[in-house]
């Protein structure tokens, strides 16, 4: 068991829950799902009873009040079965419940919160657009005012939980008017899921996570009051970021179980695997592969703690989460690959868990900011 000198005694029986609940009701299905790009309500739901919904969010909002290093295990756990499921929790935790309860006014957290904690609804992150990817600030979606009124126009692409019949909702940016200095204004609404004008669409054809919900969202002459205004106009891509630091945290954790899951993968295989008279793991060119995958595994799991722990104290973490999320995400990638090595020509047949681990690394060094802006973020600090 991956334990840590961050955990506490409490954090260790959540490990070990969320590891017994990985283990017996998603891994089983995981094959299956994947094969079939196929979303399931049924363990979606069941992650919502075991907590999974709102984890950091408080108690009277229907949360489950921990802190953001258990948010981090959890994760993590989910990740080392299963990325799909895990990024679900991920997606739903940190960008979709994040902005709601960090920058929300108190009714805006007492409408939307409880539906999608204790309610088992999801809440979706809608920043990304065709031509708006590394690129925020290039929104097309537009808000304009009419009256009282707000009317919003646009898209928004490959956005998580946003096309599923749990969704209730979404966070989006949209381009509200003119700075001083001529720059887009930039505000961030909040749009429940059934409004009309509202149109999602389920998006097939994923190399990775493919049981994951993500979706195409479409809004026309969408009409929503200024109640739905998160945070004050113009404060939009500074919300968008700030939510995406604690964003940078979830894809670590992903990665850190994903790196987990393919050493425990290879670490079994290669003791099981016999050449030329001895275990694989006998033979120096394995063994020295998973010492390498084990080494970057724990490196990547301490600046990700780190990283938590900062953020819990309420101390300044932005960096050490870009730092995190860029470690961790190549090290699942070089673990799926070094790992798929390990099984040879198995580890490229799909009933093999770690053909889906090699896949689903893609994602980690794309996804809420690429390796490439990772890095660009860390070189601003130094």
């Amino acid at each position: 068991m991956a334990y840590s000198f961050f955990d506490t005694d409490d954090q260790k029986a959540l490990r070990d829950a969320v590891r017994e609940f990985a283990t017996q009701e998603i891994a089983p299905k995981a094959e299956e799902l994947d094969a079939k790009e196929e979303f399931s309500l049924d363990t979606a739901k069941a992650m919502a009873e075991m907590g999974f919904f709102g984890i950091f969010v408080d108690e009277k909002y229907g949360g489950q009040g921990m802190d953001y290093l258990s948010y981090a295990i959890i994760v993590e756990e989910l990740a080392r079965v299963d990325s799909s499921h895990a990024a679900t929790i991920a997606a739903h935790n940190s960008l979709g419940c994040g902005p709601l309860y960090y920058f929300g006014t108190e009714e805006q957290k007492q409408n939307f919160l409880p539906s999608v904690t204790s309610g088992g609804g999801l809440w979706a992150f809608g920043l990304t657009e065709p031509d708006a990817g590394s690129d925020a600030q290039a929104s097309k979606t537009r808000a304009t005012k009419k009256n009282d009124l707000w009317s919003i126009s646009g898209s928004k692409l490959w956005i998580t939980n946003s096309a599923s019949e749990l969704t209730r909702g979404y966070t989006m940016q949209a381009v509200t008017g003119k700075t001083e200095s001529g720059k887009n204004e930039l505000s961030c609404f909040l749009v429940p899921a059934g409004a009309k004008g509202v149109a999602a669409k389920v998006m097939h054809g994923k190399m990775m996570w493919r049981a994951s919900n993500t979706g195409e969202l479409y809004f026309d002459d969408v009409e929503v009051g200024k109640d739905a205004i998160l945070g004050q106009l113009g404060q939009g891509f500074k919300i968008m970021m700030q939510t995406l630091d604690g964003g940078r945290l979830s894809i670590a954790a992903m990665g850190v179980g994903l790196a987990q899951g393919a050493l425990d993968l290879a670490v079994e295989y290669a003791k099981q695997r016999k050449t030329f008279g001895k275990q694989i793991i006998k033979h120096q060119a394995v063994g020295f592969k998973l010492a390498d995958m084990a080494t970057k595994v724990e490196t990547s799991r301490m600046l990700l703690y780190k990283a938590c722990w900062l953020r819990d104290q309420g101390k300044p973490f932005a960096k050490e989460a870009a730092m995190a999320k860029l470690y961790a995400s190549e090290t699942a990638e070089f673990c799926a690959r070094e790992g798929q090595q390990i099984f040879g020509g198995y580890g490229l047949m799909k009933e093999y868990t770690i053909e889906r681990h090699y896949r689903d690394a893609a994602l980690l060094r794309i996804g809420e900011g690429t390796s490439e802006i990772q890095r660009l973020v860390i070189s601003r600090y130094l």
